[in-house]
């Protein structure tokens, strides 16, 4: 048994990993940014705005793509252009970014809050049934870290209770379920561009749905009310009647970011589900660790982080998941308890009073991510086959010490 780099042994990486930084940068791109700098135009559905959208419908196989300032805003949206509002329910997971439960306070409706699955971290869909009520509109599946929520189970359902189903597919850049790529099985896909997501531009967001009407209302709800496409100051027809609209506008600049990477995201997605398998085969045959599923009819898995869960039953008395994560960084992989450390609606930044939403069901949720959830970022899915193999060496080395 080779000695801990923790307690004073030699590490798996004696030499830093060749992890890529992340977002990803290139020349290429900086030149176009400049280019859009020195133009003057830098807003207002400019070429690089309408390309994104046609280009990232093309690619995820939807009618139709609204870009948007962000990934809140984009769940505000959508909830707002199909009526949901105020006297409205909609289910959430306990487990997911607050933005989740927040998008729904904001446009006046209450999240209702439902476990998750053990295996994907995803929504659960027998809790999604147990909570529905005359006032339920609308689900909100999250396709979380690396997996796809139960499409099949959940649009049974929503059919069945004539719900809306709005895909959360912030992680999920790339994901196909069957062969359809996420955020196109449902209503809406509401997708982020924020620094850490799989396609970056530090900030932004888009809806992309197959209901032209629907298209167009959440084009003109984030965009002034202005048609898609519109040139500004130009008159065009207005919005309808009671139709409140937002300036929820991106740039150029982060349009031409993502037009950059979006040419290269099936490669790379691909690549990272390789090494994803790789570390799938190899970590779950070790006692006490199980990497999330991706999902019972996922065709291709896109990867926000890579999840797994720490079964400490499997662990020597005294030793918890900060220290075994502790020794798995000193072997040179960058791990951690992952995630944004407890449910949604107990997170440092989650300010919604109590009244103003119901929680159903959370105790999965609460076991994983209190006690067992470690991650690895995107970025150590990028490595080469030999250096995906000594992340796995690392786990069985520090296993292997710790275990029982």
């Amino acid at each position: 048994m080779s000695k801990l780099a923790i307690d004073g042994g030699t590490p798996v990486f004696a030499a830093k990993a060749n992890v890529p930084v992340w977002p990803p940068a290139d020349e290429k791109t900086a030149e176009l940014l400049k280019e859009i700098y020195l133009s003057h135009a830098w807003s207002f559905y400019g070429k690089h705005e309408v390309a994104f959208n046609e280009e990232f419908a093309a690619y995820t196989g939807a009618a139709s793509c609204a870009m948007m300032a962000n990934g809140t805003v984009t769940l505000e949206v959508a909830m707002q252009a199909l009526g949901i509002g105020p006297g409205d329910e909609v289910i959430v997971p306990a487990y997911t970014w607050i933005a989740t439960g927040t998008a729904v306070v904001v446009v006046g409706a209450t999240p209702v809050v439902v476990d998750i699955e053990p295996d994907t971290y995803c929504i659960d869909p027998v809790e999604v049934e147990k909570a529905i009520t005359p006032k339920t509109r609308a689900i909100i599946p999250v396709h979380l870290y690396g997996s796809m929520a139960d499409m099949d189970k959940i649009m049974e359902i929503a059919k069945k209770h004539n719900l809306y189903v709005i895909e959360d597919c912030a992680h999920a850049h790339g994901s196909e379920w069957a062969g359809k790529h996420a955020g196109t099985l449902g209503d809406v896909g509401s997708f982020s561009f924020q620094q850490s997501k799989t396609i970056a531009s530090g900030e932004g967001g888009a809806c992309i749905t197959n209901d032209p009407a629907l298209g167009e209302a959440m084009g003109r709800i984030s965009h002034i009310g202005y048609q898609y496409g519109a040139v500004q100051g130009k008159a065009t027809e207005p919005p309808p009647m009671g139709m409140i609209s937002h300036n929820y506008r991106i740039t150029e600049f982060q349009a031409a970011i993502l037009r950059s990477q979006l040419r290269t995201l099936r490669e790379d997605t691909e690549f990272r589900a390789r090494n994803a398998e790789t570390l799938r085969k190899r970590l779950n045959a070790i006692p006490g660790i199980k990497v999330q599923s991706p999902g019972r009819r996922v065709s291709l898995q896109g990867y926000y982080q890579y999840a797994m869960t720490l079964d400490t039953a499997f662990l020597k008395e005294g030793i918890t998941r900060e220290q075994f994560c502790a020794a798995l960084r000193a072997e040179g992989v960058g791990c951690g308890p992952g995630g944004w450390g407890d449910l949604m609606f107990r997170q440092r930044l989650w300010s919604v009073p109590e009244e103003l939403y119901r929680v159903v069901s959370y105790k999965t949720a609460e076991k994983i991510v209190k006690e067992q959830l470690i991650t690895l970022s995107l970025n150590w899915l990028m490595l080469s086959e030999e250096e995906t193999n000594k992340v796995a060496d690392a786990f069985e080395k520090v296993m292997a010490e710790y275990g029982r």
